[in-house]
């Protein structure tokens, strides 16, 4: 049965305001409101949110203003907490004092939400259907942007998770298998991006012995993201998928807190997006 338009948002840290510009576009030409629902990872997820809570421009306010808060991000964060990411900071501080997440919006769209995380026991994804906004879902958002050796596991249902793109970077197959037959897929990588084996496994696996499914993840994550984007590929050229993606590396670093820098990741997502929304319009309406 199809369920409608599905929208998949890859991950990748700061490289997701790429994303965030896509998403504020969408929002200003009334895409969002045939999107029946959303699949985001990582920095898809956290930054995903904002479309279906309608707030527009907030992922690039708040990055421009505390990207150089150490409590945002930072070493010292992470030596101080265990967490590159602060996580009073910016699970709580920034979304319910300084620039506040409107739960009650996000609640009531019937846009559904899925964020996904990597389940450490297992190294299995989890799609956590995120409803209101609320503590628990910003625990599970907080988790699948909780990247392995610089995070805590983050517990979330009674379980620990880490970064959902360990185990799923790019959630169109989950997406297909729920029924959303037409699927919108934003990556923050170009066409020609083929992973690499991680140069730093000796100390992931020092990082994650604990937790030897993940660990084993992270050995062959560079052949499943190449598989992922394989068939993204695939299903774009076959007509069933919409794919947004840069037209060349971002050129920004996973930790990036040079204001400038992120403006003009932010921006190369509003154009692409500009660039592209004829034939989305076209594409959603079945004219492509």
């Amino acid at each position: 049965m199809n369920k409608g338009t599905g929208l998949v948002l890859e991950g990748g840290a700061m490289r997701g305001l790429f994303t965030a510009g896509v998403l504020d576009v969408m929002m200003e030409k009334g895409i969002d409101s045939q999107i029946s629902a959303i699949a985001g990872v990582s920095a898809g997820a956290v930054f995903g949110c904002n479309l279906k809570s309608r707030q527009h421009g907030r992922a690039i306010r708040y990055n421009l203003a505390f990207s150089r808060d150490w409590r945002y991000s930072s070493w010292r964060s992470l030596l101080r907490t265990g967490d590159l990411y602060g996580e009073e900071f910016c699970y709580d501080t920034l979304p319910n004092e300084l620039d506040p997440f409107d739960s009650r919006a996000f609640a009531e769209n019937p846009m559904k939400f899925y964020c996904v995380c990597t389940d450490l026991e297992t190294g299995r994804p989890f799609y956590h259907l995120c409803t209101d906004g609320g503590p628990e879902d910003m625990k599970f958002f907080q988790a699948s942007a909780s990247m392995p050796v610089v995070s805590r596991p983050v517990e979330a249902g009674g379980r620990l998770y880490l970064d959902g793109g360990v185990s799923d970077s790019i959630p169109l197959v989950y997406m297909e298998h729920k029924g959303y037959e037409k699927n919108i897929v934003v990556l923050t990588r170009p066409l020609d991006y083929v992973k690499k084996p991680s140069s730093m496994m000796p100390l992931i696996r020092k990082a994650l012995k604990d937790y030897p499914m993940v660990a084993e993840d992270m050995e062959v994550r560079h052949l499943r993201y190449n598989r992922r984007t394989a068939y993204v590929q695939s299903r774009e050229e076959s007509g069933h998928v919409f794919v947004i993606r840069p037209d060349q590396a971002l050129g920004i670093s996973r930790v990036e807190k040079n204001p400038e820098k992120l403006l003009r990741v932010y921006h190369q997502g509003r154009r692409q997006m500009e660039a592209r929304a004829g034939a989305l319009m076209d594409w959603l309406a079945g004219k492509a």
